[in-house]
């Protein structure tokens, strides 16, 4: 007979298996994360994997979700607690640094992300997207925050200094300094 869990085992093997997954995901990838492994460091059976995820992919959905919103919420909490251009720079330097921690955020290009978004649910798919446009809105609507160019370029600007992050490897200096410098000063270029 299958044992049953409390409400706190479960939420505890939940977020076990959340941490477990990001972990493994950010080392090997998405193909090379497995169901079997999450479940021995969670210390569950395979078979109770499926009474908290209904698949490996609602898993991974959930995790790139819940990444993605405690990125843009730490970010918001940044931007409003400065109310100026010199806040989105700091909240910038902080999405920079996440991503750093967490390269399946920026590897949407590879195989391996393909892969997982070609398993996906179209609703799963739809929650990912809305996801992504959240980190957009942050940097929009503020009435402290008005844009000095067009807001799509300088949407463009922001996704593109944080895209950076794909070159880290090559850069002659260190990245997080070079970004941080490129943020300091391109601020100035946006914003008002």
């Amino acid at each position: 007979m299958a044992r049953s869990f409390t409400e706190q085992e479960k939420e505890n093997i939940r977020r076990c298996l959340r941490e477990a997954c990001k972990k493994s995901w950010t080392q090997y990838g998405y193909k090379k994360t497995g169901v079997d492994e999450l479940c021995r460091q969670a210390g569950i059976s395979k078979g109770a994997f499926y009474l908290f995820f209904e698949s490996k992919e609602a898993l991974f959905c959930e995790v790139l979700c819940c990444v993605q919103e405690q990125i843009c919420d730490a970010a918001l909490e940044v931007i409003e607690k400065h109310k100026d251009k010199y806040g989105a720079a700091e909240a910038l330097k902080l999405i920079y640094r996440e991503y750093d921690k967490n390269n399946f955020l920026y590897n949407s290009d590879s195989t391996d992300f393909t892969i997982l978004m070609n398993r996906l649910s179209e609703e799963q798919v739809k929650k990912i997207e809305e996801s992504d446009s959240m980190s957009r809105q942050l940097f929009l609507g503020r009435p402290y925050l008005k844009f000095k160019a067009d807001e799509d370029l300088a949407m463009s600007v922001i996704y593109s200094l944080i895209m950076n992050i794909k070159n880290k490897d090559v850069l002659p200096y260190n990245h997080m300094e070079t970004f941080d410098f490129m943020a300091d000063h391109l601020i100035d270029s946006l914003y008002e």
